[in-house]
């Protein structure tokens, strides 16, 4: 049996715009799996700033000296 995918309006559209601009072409990948890419480096780019954040509280940031 196969298994539905949930699949966000935002992800939706992500397939359209590559649909519609042919960017599947160069890969030769269907353009619901590279939304799917998309939306997973989308994913895991959140955990990094949520990793990074956490990271800043326990540190100073780099620029603090130069803000008033």
């Amino acid at each position: 049996m196969k298994k539905l995918r949930k699949v966000s309006k935002l992800q939706k559209d992500i397939e359209h715009v590559i649909n519609c601009n042919l960017a599947e072409n160069g890969s030769n990948t269907p353009d619901y799996i590279l939304a799917e890419y998309l939306m997973g480096c989308l994913a895991v780019y959140e955990k990094a700033v949520t990793a990074r954040d956490r990271w800043y509280a326990l540190q100073t940031p780099p620029n603090a000296q130069d803000q008033p």
